[in-house]
């Protein structure tokens, strides 16, 4: 797992969604965050600030929120846990795309790499 306090969920659900809006070229705002995760804008002020601190983004207000080479590495891994459990989902138990998506954003944090390495085996082999 990161250095992200090893753990912090809501940290790398952070890194996750900045992620996303970057690949896919999205201008975005903190607010895009808040509405997102359905907090208040001063809680992400408060995240963005921490991660900036640690080195995963670079941010200062009211200026394009960026991942660093380290918060890229992490998003990525995250988001690419988060695709194929919802694929899992999906095609091996018949989850609704709304319930893939839950269960993939509530496991992606804890699963551990074994566990998630044969789900993505067996996925692959489909």
């Amino acid at each position: 797992m990161s250095n992200i306090e090893k753990n912090s969920a809501s940290m790398e659900d952070y890194l996750e969604i900045i992620y996303e809006y970057t690949r896919e070229n999205k201008e975005f705002k903190s607010v895009n965050i808040a509405k997102k995760l359905n907090i208040s804008r001063a809680s992400v002020s408060e995240a963005l600030k921490k991660l900036s601190d640690q080195g995963y983004i670079t941010y200062e207000k009211y200026k394009r929120i960026s991942l660093t080479e380290q918060g890229c590495k992490i998003a990525e891994t995250v988001y690419f846990k988060h695709c194929t459990l919802c694929k899992f989902f999906e095609k091996f138990l018949n989850l609704s795309h709304d319930e893939a998506e839950i269960n993939a954003c509530r496991i992606e944090h804890v699963i551990t790499d074994n566990a998630f390495f044969k789900i993505n085996d067996l996925i692959k082999n489909i």
